[in-house]
């Protein structure tokens, strides 16, 4: 146990670093391209920051969230602060949805009178903007696989660098053909392609907030294993939640045909579910089935 504790400790401070580092940068990125963008009268430039920006507030959701989730449980909130992890993911879902709404808004009205730019400042500072996301999207390459609010910071981030892209070819292709339309028209392009990665994004972090199934656990596997047990005949109210964007819980009564429960039965399971469904809080009930026994929760609105 101490073991796996010092390991979970450590991945932590890991993300620390990569949050102070990608907020760093993110700033430091906004405030040029801001100035810039100004400068070159360039609304790409504009929007491009104003989507960084959106990224710097999820980053710090996202890392507030992680610091959030090691909190210790007190006797008001026995589970500690871990849900906050979702709620931020979903936040940040949000907030991403809100900030292309206002970008594609803006494209539109930019596409019926399209206005001079300059070129050369849009590549310049877009490329530096490819660099700057790509170098953070890398920071939690690792992570994003088992964490929701680490996807999303991923996500935000590999978003960003596409946009950027986005921003340097339409500076190229304007200063070649002259062409200022393909600014907004390249910037709706990109909104289109964030939106979809956002859904998924939007679509797992309600299911989490209404403690769904998280969605690489299979319920029917679950239940085929704790049947599979010569003593077990039936179960019923199974219960697989996430407590946070890295944990899950299960609950379920198992009808027993042996009388006596032993510890290293309970204690099978327990591992089994933890190595093979990542489930690492465990509670299990069981019910003897020779007795009159009938339990309250043994109705067909728990069943499924």
């Amino acid at each position: 146990m101490s073991h796996s504790h010092s390991h979970h400790h450590h991945e932590i401070n890991n993300y620390n670093r990569s949050f102070a580092i990608g907020i760093a940068l993110n700033v430091i990125f906004v405030i040029i391209e801001v100035s810039y963008g100004l400068l070159a009268d360039s609304l790409a430039l504009i929007a491009d920051a104003g989507h960084n920006l959106s990224d710097v507030m999820s980053l710090m959701l996202a890392w507030g969230a992680n610091y959030l989730a090691t909190k210790h449980p007190t006797h008001k909130r026995t589970y500690g602060l871990r849900k906050v992890t979702i709620m931020a993911s979903l936040l940040s879902a949000v907030l991403l949805l809100v900030a292309m709404g206002g970008i594609a808004w803006e494209s539109v009205e930019r596409l019926s009178s399209p206005e001079p730019v300059d070129g050369v400042i849009i590549i310049i500072v877009a490329a530096f903007g490819v660099v700057i996301n790509t170098l953070t999207a890398l920071l939690f390459v690792k992570g994003q696989k088992h964490d929701l609010n680490i996807r999303a910071a991923y996500l935000h981030m590999a978003a960003d660098a596409a946009i950027s892209l986005g921003v340097v070819i339409a500076g190229i292709a304007i200063m070649l053909t002259g062409w200022i339309w393909l600014d907004p028209a390249i910037s709706l392009f990109i909104v289109v392609a964030i939106l979809v990665g956002t859904w998924q994004l939007l679509r797992d972090s309600i299911d989490l907030s209404i403690d769904a199934v998280p969605q690489n656990i299979d319920v029917c596997e679950v239940k085929e294993y704790l049947l599979n047990f010569t003593n077990v005949t039936d179960l019923h109210d199974l219960h697989i939640w996430a407590l946070s964007t890295t944990e899950n819980a299960l609950t379920v009564h198992l009808v027993t045909s042996d009388s006596l429960i032993y510890n290293h039965f309970i204690q099978e399971i327990q591992e089994h579910l933890h190595h093979h469904f990542n489930i690492a809080h465990v509670t299990i009930q069981i019910e003897n089935k020779a007795d009159d026994y009938h339990c309250v929760l043994n109705r067909d609105e728990y069943r499924f």
